[in-house]
């Protein structure tokens, strides 16, 4: 398994602060999961939440579960 940078970790934060205005997001975890929807980002924190009305579900997660974040 790939270790975590602190590049990597920088990029992904970067990243969930430009996609916090978008109306969609794709979270890709590094457990394999992937989770469309609106995202709630805290950058305090370094958590958030994805949450996918269509399938009525809302999954939080932390920064260090990401693998990588499209918009």
């Amino acid at each position: 398994m790939k270790t975590r940078t602190s590049s990597d970790s920088q990029r992904l934060y970067d990243l969930l602060l430009t996609a916090r205005t978008a109306d969609k997001v794709t979270l890709y975890f590094r457990d394999g999961r992937v989770l469309s929807g609106a995202l709630v980002f805290n950058p305090l924190k370094g958590t958030g939440r994805v949450i996918n009305i269509d399938h009525e579900t809302s999954v939080d997660f932390r920064l260090d579960q990401l693998r990588d974040v499209r918009c």
